[in-house]
């Protein structure tokens, strides 16, 4: 995989172009009725979604329930998958948008907010990385939905402005200057002076 800065400098995964022709592929064999491709996807996947939608949802059991929705309608929709371009993408943005149906369900249901959620983790147990994740995810917490949405899209998830803009159905433009306010405010926050 490919390699990508996030917001404290650590290195994330980007999508090598081999992955993508492997994702390519599996869309092509579950459109051809190979129900098997479904499992592959799901452990090529699976994680990287439960995270947007545990971070859109701030819930594991609501994440989890994204995730499984997502799949069905992903087995249910296989014949149109011949006309998706970029199977990342598609995922993500079904995924984005069952986290905000099911958001939005639970709002109504009156639970904890999205901004309660502790999102930003650290895979050190040391009390200095969980201490520095514990104050990134306060920061981040300052920030506009729209800034946090693009910030954690792009970090976390390895999208590009392009795939930020499908996700959120907003121009290309909108979701970079999002991103790019975001990381500019952040820095404030940070006391980072460039």
């Amino acid at each position: 995989m490919g390699v990508m800065s996030d917001v404290t400098g650590r290195s994330r995964p980007g999508l090598e172009p081999a992955e993508k022709s492997r994702l390519r592929d599996l869309f092509d064999e579950l459109e051809a009725g190979k129900i098997g491709a479904l499992g592959t996807l799901y452990d090529s996947c699976g994680e990287t979604l439960y995270g947007l939608a545990l971070w859109r949802t701030g819930s594991a059991s609501d994440a989890a329930d994204v995730v499984q929705e997502v799949f069905v309608r992903l087995a249910g929709a296989r014949r149109r998958l011949k006309n998706i371009g970029n199977p990342l993408a598609y995922l993500r943005r079904m995924t984005h948008r069952a986290s905000v149906d099911a958001y939005r369900r639970r709002r109504r249901r009156r639970e904890d907010p999205i901004e309660a959620c502790f999102f930003v983790e650290t895979d050190e147990p040391s009390p200095e990385r969980q201490a520095e994740a514990g104050r990134a995810s306060r920061l981040l917490e300052q920030l506009p939905p729209s800034q946090r949405e693009a910030i954690y899209l792009r970090h976390f998830c390895g999208c590009s402005h392009a795939e930020t803009a499908r996700a959120t159905g907003v121009p290309t433009f909108t979701a970079a200057s999002r991103y790019r306010l975001g990381m500019q405010r952040l820095r404030v926050l940070l006391g980072v002076t460039t």
